[in-house]
């Protein structure tokens, strides 16, 4: 199916050089793709020596912090012009596990979307304080209310696209960006009639390295959502 993963990163030195050798081991031939935000601590010049020995690594290096959505877009751009058929992501903190790929990209086959989901049956999510998990819960359930998604975990980032989801939809329009965009894609998605499918995995709270999330963060997931849904009731 000629996958590829995009890993967006800043500052996950410690996890980066684990986590590329983990992904190029699984047995499905995995392309990874590291996009890579100019990080401090060098992790996109750590993936470039390591893609200078590994054929199926490559990292695209941008000037600065632009945030977690217009690296996905990036990432998206060039796995499509490389031919991928199907298109994961995940994040580099080990929060999204490698051993759940093989089956996501086996989900593929029969759904447009797969979603490495906290919140179906067999799912969970370890480490966590009960603060961030009570963010996230409701976080998921406003969205669901309020977009009417129908995705149990709808701000999970590990995914797995099928390459024509990605064509039919204009990434230069999406204007969220940070984990809001994901929440955007999967309102795009479903809206487009793909169908959505879930696998249970995991989820682990970072060990290495510090936390992305902040109020900022959490402030323009809610305002995504807001405009998301008044856009929806003015097409209706």
């Amino acid at each position: 199916m000629k996958p590829t993963v995009i890993v967006p990163t800043y500052n996950e030195h410690e996890n980066i050089v684990l986590l590329v050798p983990e992904l190029l081991a699984l047995p499905v031939g995995l392309n990874v793709l590291v996009v890579d935000d100019n990080s401090p601590d060098s992790t996109g010049l750590i993936v470039e020596e390591m893609a200078a020995r590994q054929p199926r690594l490559s990292v695209i290096h941008r000037p600065g912090k632009l945030g977690l959505g217009t690296a996905y877009i990036a990432g998206f751009k060039k796995a499509l012009a490389t031919g991928a058929e199907r298109i994961l992501t995940m994040d580099a903190d080990y929060s999204h596990h490698p051993r759940y790929i093989p089956v996501m990209i086996e989900r593929s086959q029969t759904a447009d979307l797969v979603i490495g989901s906290r919140y179906v049956r067999g799912g969970g999510a370890m480490g966590r304080s009960l603060p961030l998990r009570l963010v996230s819960y409701s976080g998921n359930a406003f969205a669901k209310i309020v977009l009417g998604l129908r995705a149990m975990d709808c701000t999970a980032g590990f995914r797995c696209y099928r390459r024509d989801v990605l064509e039919a939809i204009d990434l230069d329009s999406i204007i969220s960006n940070g984990y809001s965009f994901l929440i955007e894609m999967l309102y795009l998605v479903q809206r487009r009639g793909w169908t959505v499918a879930e696998v249970p995995i995991c989820y682990m709270d970072r060990q290495l390295g510090a936390s992305k999330i902040s109020r900022a963060e959490v402030t323009r997931a809610l305002y995504t959502v807001v405009r998301l849904g008044a856009s929806r009731v003015l097409r209706r």
